[in-house]
């Protein structure tokens, strides 16, 4: 028997150099609410959902480590808050790179970017409902 899970993604994990600095900027873009977490072996900097780490949603975070070289990684997907093209302008403000023009897809619209680490990200901006 075949089970369909909620969502395909279940955790994602962002490899940053120095841990304050990626909080700074994705606090910036995203409005995250980031906050460096020291109680296990690594710190890290969870992005929130709502209900929390035990809640719905498919959520990550930041740790301190090597990022894939020249964005060669996977893309993570990020919901920004209001418009995208605010995003964009937080994004390359605060050391980010954005990598071409807003892409229209039926769920809403996107612009590919690299963090200051060379992560690759995509700038998401949901359609209105």
């Amino acid at each position: 028997m075949t089970h369909t899970p909620d969502n395909a993604a279940v955790w994602f994990e962002l490899p940053v150099r120095d841990i304050s600095k990626a909080i700074a900027f994705y606090n910036t873009v995203f409005d995250s609410g980031l906050t460096l977490d020291s109680s296990g072996p690594n710190p890290m900097a969870f992005f929130p959902t709502s209900g929390g780490m035990e809640g719905s949603g498919v959520s990550g975070h930041l740790y301190p480590g090597t990022p894939a070289k020249d964005g060669s990684g996977p893309t993570v997907h990020l919901v920004v808050p209001g418009r995208l093209e605010d995003a964009i302008s937080r994004c390359t403000k605060t050391g980010g790179e954005v990598l071409g023009p807003v892409i229209e897809i039926p769920a809403g619209r996107f612009a590919y970017a690299k963090d200051p680490d060379g992560n690759s990200i995509g700038l998401f901006e949901a359609k209105a409902a």
